[in-house]
């Protein structure tokens, strides 16, 4: 099955555009050895937002030439993409038809304790000596992917048991996606098996409700 360890830069959170994309081809969850490496920038249709351009530091003007945004696509035979916060990235690639591991849910699983999960804090948990050297280039989409190898290594040693395939780690992470409090609203930080029954029921009724948190919500009634 191909998996692929992915990341993209945008022009911005808001209609974002694909300008740079990464991605390694892994051979398994049990090795993790990289099979074929890809790095490629876009030129957008809109201009880089301040915010996006104060975290890549990719000018537009560095664009011109690259092939348009319209034009990036996932291989073919892709069916699982890795990656922190996979679900941005996977809406910025048009959300394909593929299983989304998340490392940031994972690290929030099995390192519940940090103060932070962003994947430069996560480089310095698991490498405190050779962090801040290997953080000049974060941001950059290749770049990013390589630090997450590294976080995804220590991740599939911290589940604690053998993850031989690629769906028993989306299984994993699945999991780790599911909150134990309310991520959001008049009851955030509750625990959601104590939240009020008719706010439950009301949750439920709501068409865009988050997967995860309606598979929470239902676990406790």
């Amino acid at each position: 099955m191909t998996a692929l360890l992915f990341d993209t830069e945008t022009t911005g959170t808001r209609n974002a555009q694909v300008i740079e994309a990464a991605w390694l081809r892994l051979d398994s969850p049990s090795s993790l050895q990289v099979l074929e490496q890809f790095e490629e920038r876009y030129c957008p249709s809109e201009k880089i937002s301040l915010g996006a351009l104060a975290t890549h530091h990719i000018y537009d003007e560095e664009l011109q030439g690259c092939r348009p945004h319209t034009d990036f696509a996932l291989p073919a035979d892709t069916q699982y993409i890795i990656g922190h916060n996979i679900d941005y990235d996977w809406q910025v690639a048009g959300s394909p038809n593929v299983k989304r591991i998340c490392t940031l849910a994972l690290s929030r699983r099995y390192f519940p304790k940090l103060d932070s999960h962003s994947q430069s804090a996560l480089i310095y948990h698991i490498d405190r000596a050779g962090a801040r050297a290997r953080l000049k280039q974060a941001h950059s989409a290749l770049a990013d992917v390589q630090n997450c190898l590294d976080l995804l290594r220590t991740l599939v040693q911290a589940i604690g048991t053998p993850v031989n395939t690629w769906e028993e780690l989306w299984l994993h992470s699945e999991q780790a996606r599911i909150p134990a409090t309310m991520p959001f609203g008049k009851h955030r930080g509750m625990p959601i098996a104590d939240l009020p029954a008719d706010y439950k029921a009301w949750l439920l009724r709501q068409d865009t409700l988050d997967p995860h948190v309606k598979l929470a919500v239902q676990a406790t009634l």
